[in-house]
């Protein structure tokens, strides 16, 4: 079975879900030391029926696994390349706390770690397209604690050599979408931080067959968009919901010409938002008159794990009529 991604507006979503209750579970009994990952793997594959079914009910194109082995974006992956130990707990923002991992010796890639659960979500997705999507090596290093290389820059450069591995991985398995997360860039705004964020993508995508796609979330992105527009991507997903869409007379300013990941869904808000109120947001963009229709995805800002299920199912349902609106519009 195939699906045809519409021309014009495509629907996507960044990548987190909600944990769905198997998954919780099977995250229970891995944190309590009561099972292995083999043991429940049935669980996590329960949940990511479950997040790809609410994907297709919503309506949306280009779906994701829901990440719903995954604890945390760099932990997960720390916890799985060689080279990394588990650090102590640190504070996000508010209440929220992660173990901030540690690089203790070099790091290598030693099996796939996201195939499975790419796997799994295409083999519900009836034909709609499932992103391999990636913390990328900036953020890694950027949230991580580095006993090992020299300084930051020979870090990420290792990492991108090894999360490399990952992407070739996904696209020998048939991605046709790959998205490297790398949130921690808007937190350092400088060119001199995009060139070390430039030179790893590049390691990450040169010659890779598929959409390549950066996502940048909060922070001061419209302070560092001058320095990343010649990345060696396809796509760049930014938020803009959040911060009532100031970033928008930045893209004009820059002549920003790629395909463009439009945040409208604020994942920090229950507060469903509503089909007409997403359509003035994508007329907020159109009317810039920058980019076309077929070069804007419609999508939330981030991810959509702390937000309640019903919650998440309804911005989405919303997003995607909305998106099929402004097909017949523009």
């Amino acid at each position: 079975m195939t699906y045809e991604v519409p021309r014009k507006f495509p629907t996507t979503v960044v990548g987190s879900y909600p944990k769905l209750p198997p998954a919780k579970e099977a995250l229970r009994r891995l944190r309590k030391g009561l099972a292995s990952e083999e043991e429940v793997r049935p669980l996590f594959e329960e949940a990511i029926k479950g997040v790809v079914e609410d994907q297709l009910w919503a309506g949306i194109d280009i779906i994701s696994d829901g990440e719903q082995t995954r604890e945390d974006m760099v932990v997960y992956f720390a916890e799985r390349v060689k080279g990394y130990m588990p650090g102590e707990w640190v504070k996000i923002f508010d209440n929220v706390y992660f173990r901030k991992p540690i690089i203790y010796d070099r790091v290598e890639w030693t099996r796939p770690l996201t195939v499975q659960d790419w796997l799994t979500a295409t083999r519900y997705s009836k034909g709609r397209p499932v992103k391999g999507i990636l913390t990328g090596p900036y953020t890694m290093v950027e949230w991580s604690f580095d006993l090992y290389y020299k300084d930051r820059y020979e870090a990420i450069i290792a990492l991108a050599r090894e999360i490399r591995k990952e992407i070739e991985a996904l696209v020998e398995a048939g991605a046709k979408y790959i998205q490297v997360d790398e949130p921690a860039l808007s937190t350092r705004p400088w060119r001199e931080e995009a060139e070390i964020a430039g030179e790893a993508l590049k390691i990450l995508f040169n010659g890779i067959e598929a959409k390549k796609i950066v996502h940048i979330c909060f922070g001061r992105v419209e302070e560092i968009l001058p320095y990343i527009l010649d990345y060696p991507v396809d796509q760049f997903d930014l938020e803009f919901k959040n911060s009532n869409f100031r970033l928008l007379p930045y893209l004009k300013e820059y002549g920003y010409n790629k395909e463009l990941g439009y945040g409208v869904i604020d994942v920090h808000n229950t507060q469903v938002e509503s089909v007409e109120e997403i359509l003035r947001d994508i007329e907020r963009l159109m009317n810039l008159g920058i980019l076309p229709p077929e070069k804007v995805y419609v999508d939330p800002d981030c991810g959509l794990k702390r937000l309640p299920r019903d919650v998440a199912r309804m911005k989405l349902r919303n997003m995607a009529e909305a998106a099929r609106i402004a097909r017949e519009q523009w």
